[in-house]
């Protein structure tokens, strides 16, 4: 397929978000930058998204309209992916929103720097506060060879300093906050989260596989909505740990593939994935004695005892420290009750 030169089609794939979406379509048709393609995958949505992608197009035609049955969110993408025309592509969630110069900086930053995707930094915004998430601390910088290769490690997982915020396993693996190529993900599929139960790790493993050349731009540019109470983040996923070990076999499977040694990252990532199943489990309508149990039988599985036997703590902050400690130990009541505390602390 042969792209539009310098154009850059949006990906916004939309369900269920009618509260949301005006925001995000307003901040993306301002763009300071003006040649886009605005790709709206309506994923059969059953509220009035519909009707608001209808009146939006009518205001700006570079808005493209997608009607689909409900595939997800990662199938919504794979349909914008095909449908793109754009020589660079990003996604944005529905009910997120992105600075007026966004696509301006990162366009002029990847044809400048003749590279293969832009990362920035994001907002998470509450409903009484914002909190800025900057995923690396080094300033604006162009990644290649060795140091793009440590970007790249880092998606699979943390390793050695990294591991002094545990909190972050994810801040670099977001499918959006990022300018593609599109010919560098053109022939990549994200995998249904049914499956794998969150698709962006995975998607961002491969891709960077056609990376030769990042360039990083230390500024908060996406807002990522942390209040949409229907967000797939707050509810209870049943199969979430079973959906786990599935995206960590699918990790492994690109590794080998494509012969990328780091196997340390993705264990590491497993050891730290307690954190978010522990979550998951707090959302579970069942008794406390049944959320212990699960948990226990999740860090005394022999793959996160593997994990645990290789997590290197020695960079972490004590409560880090002992938080791994009693998942080493097997503890899962003292497990459960830290993760309690860590839910609070983020309720905050």
């Amino acid at each position: 397929m042969m792209y539009t030169k310098d154009l850059v089609s949006v990906v916004i794939p939309v369900y269920n978000v009618e509260e949301f979406l005006p925001h995000c379509l307003n901040s993306v048709i301002a763009q300071s930058y003006k040649n886009l393609e605005i790709i709206c995958v309506n994923d059969g949505s059953p509220d009035n998204s519909a009707e608001i992608l209808k009146s939006f197009k009518e205001r700006d035609s570079r808005i493209v309209i997608i009607n689909q049955t409900n595939q997800g969110l990662s199938g919504a993408r794979n349909t914008g992916i095909k449908e793109a025309h754009g020589e660079y592509i990003m996604f944005l969630d529905s009910d997120d929103w992105i600075d007026t110069d966004t696509v301006f900086q990162a366009h002029n930053k990847i044809t400048q720097e003749n590279a293969d995707v832009v990362l920035w930094s994001y907002v998470r915004e509450f409903p009484d506060k914002k909190i800025e998430k900057h995923i690396f601390d080094c300033g604006d910088k162009v990644f290649e060879g060795d140091e793009l290769k440590s970007v790249h490690k880092r998606i699979a997982g943390l390793t050695g300093t990294q591991l002094s915020n545990p909190e972050n396993a994810d801040s670099a693996v977001t499918a959006w906050g990022k300018l593609y190529r599109t010919e560098c993900i053109s022939s990549l599929e994200f995998v249904d989260t049914k499956i794998i139960g969150t698709e962006d790790a995975l998607f961002s493993l491969e891709a960077f596989c056609f990376v030769k050349k990042a360039v990083y731009i230390d500024k908060c540019f996406n807002h990522y909505r942390k209040e949409n109470n229907k967000s797939l983040t707050k509810k209870y996923k049943s199969r979430l740990y079973d959906q786990w070990q599935e995206l960590y076999k699918r990790m492994d499977n690109i590794l080998k593939k494509y012969n990328l040694p780091f196997e340390d990252a993705l264990d590491n990532r497993i050891a730290l994935s307690i954190i978010g199943i522990g979550l998951n489990e707090l959302l579970n309508d069942t008794k406390q004695s049944e959320k212990i149990k699960k948990i226990s039988s999740v860090i005394n599985s022999p793959a996160y005892k593997k994990a645990y036997s290789n997590l290197d703590t020695k960079y972490m902050p004590a409560h880090w420290k002992t938080f791994f400690k009693f998942c080493k130990s097997g503890n899962g009541a003292a497990v459960y009750l830290l993760i309690k505390s860590i839910d609070m602390l983020i309720g905050k």
